[in-house]
């Protein structure tokens, strides 16, 4: 079955906008593997906007479950992760800008930095996944320079404005998908999936995990996060079953 990574960042921001210590992402982290979540992700942002570094360590002491570290390639980013040593590393482009991350890290024109940083953090037994358009030049150089996990970034397909594009931006993401399936990669997929659009990219057999986190939150505003959490793995066919009435 595949797996599913939720996305706890909107519960810091929630907490930022009044500086205060509610709500917990330890507590929210609880709550997502309470309701079946494989794998805990957060983006450490260099601006420190919502995520901070207490909160991973917190995060790192007090779950179990796999912590998926999102992060930049920045040198002092790259300090905090070895000293807090997540189970695996997600390596993300980063503008100040942008209000969420906007495309894939460009592994080809960044190729020694990024394999300095995968080889940084290898050496302190963290595995490293990459953040990657679903491009096959860009997976070929990933590849090239010792990369064996990549994240495909589906943001093209999410926002997709009609059903003849979105059925391209699939194609483009299974082809990318068998692709890297022929040459090693480890698969996971995210950004903008949301309870609808799962329903095709989940036909791609070759993902393995699905990192989800903004739908969730929204829809857990209403039926609250661990319902959130396990309607979400259902739509990934994570649970064989109906555990609860809806």
């Amino acid at each position: 079955m595949p797996l599913l990574g939720v996305n706890i960042d909107h519960i810091a921001s929630v907490r930022q906008l009044r500086k205060g210590t509610t709500p917990d992402p330890l507590e929210a982290a609880r709550a997502c593997i309470k309701a079946g979540a494989d794998s805990i992700v957060v983006h450490l942002r260099e601006d420190r906007r919502h995520i901070n570094d207490a909160d991973v360590k917190k995060l790192r002491a007090g779950i179990r479950t796999k912590l998926n570290l999102e992060m930049s390639i920045d040198p002092q980013i790259v300090r905090v992760a070895l000293r807090i040593k997540p189970d695996q590393a997600t390596l993300v482009p980063e503008r100040r800008q942008e209000l969420t991350t906007e495309g894939g890290l460009d592994v080809i024109g960044q190729a020694l930095r990024v394999q300095k940083t995968i080889r940084s953090l290898e050496a302190g037994g963290i595995p490293v996944s990459i953040f990657i358009d679903p491009d096959i030049k860009q997976i070929k150089r990933a590849r090239e320079i010792g990369a064996q996990r990549i994240e495909l970034h589906t943001g093209a397909f999410a926002l997709a404005d009609n059903a003849a594009s979105r059925a391209k931006e699939l194609r483009i993401l299974r082809a990318a998908a068998v692709y890297a399936r022929k040459t090693g990669f480890e698969i996971f997929a995210g950004h903008g999936l949301d309870y609808d659009n799962i329903k095709q990219i989940k036909r791609i057999k070759e993902i393995e995990e699905y990192n989800i986190g903004y739908s969730i939150i929204c829809r857990a505003l209403f039926v609250g996060l661990e319902k959130a959490v396990r309607q979400m793995k259902r739509s990934i066919g994570g649970l064989p079953s109906l555990s609860e009435p809806e």
